[in-house]
């Protein structure tokens, strides 16, 4: 299964921010939208991630207050990003090992859509569920004569 598989589940409605918009600004569209990252473009360009833990950092690092802290201040500049052919079990190991909660999809330097663990989770559940669907279906199935004839 690769991500593409995911992103045509999951459709292609993408929240931004812009580096420059105060971060307040951001945290109410992701509260509204009850999203947990938000993609930073800039000029077109993915420029960065914010989510839910740069916040949460950076208001900590406020003095517990949003203030006037810009966006491009607390997002990620350099977050991890993956294609649409990327495999998900390559998709699952980058998000463990980078603890990285949500990926951008990038096709060169176009994004094609956001990632996040929770989607790949129920990729793996919603495969494993049809597998065993079709296993059983397969064993319901079985020729009662064919276990003879195989040993």
């Amino acid at each position: 299964m690769k991500v593409s598989d995911i992103l045509r589940v999951k459709g292609n409605t993408l929240y931004t921010a812009s580096p420059d918009e105060p971060l307040a600004r951001a945290v109410e569209l992701m509260a509204e939208k009850d999203i947990g990252s938000l993609v930073v473009m800039h000029h077109g360009d993915l420029v960065g991630m914010l989510t839910f833990r740069e916040v949460i950092q950076s208001v900590v690092k406020n003095g517990n207050a949003i203030g006037t802290i810009l966006v491009r201040t607390a997002m990620d500049d350099h977050p991890l990003t993956c294609t649409a052919e990327t495999e998900l079990d390559e998709v699952r190991r980058m998000m463990l090992l980078q603890h990285a909660r949500y990926l951008p999809v990038m096709d060169k330097k176009m994004l094609m859509g956001v990632i996040s663990f929770y989607d790949v989770a129920k990729a793996v559940v919603d495969s494993q569920n049809f597998e065993n669907k079709m296993l059983k279906a397969y064993i319901r199935d079985w020729p009662a004569g064919d276990e003879a004839s195989s040993g």
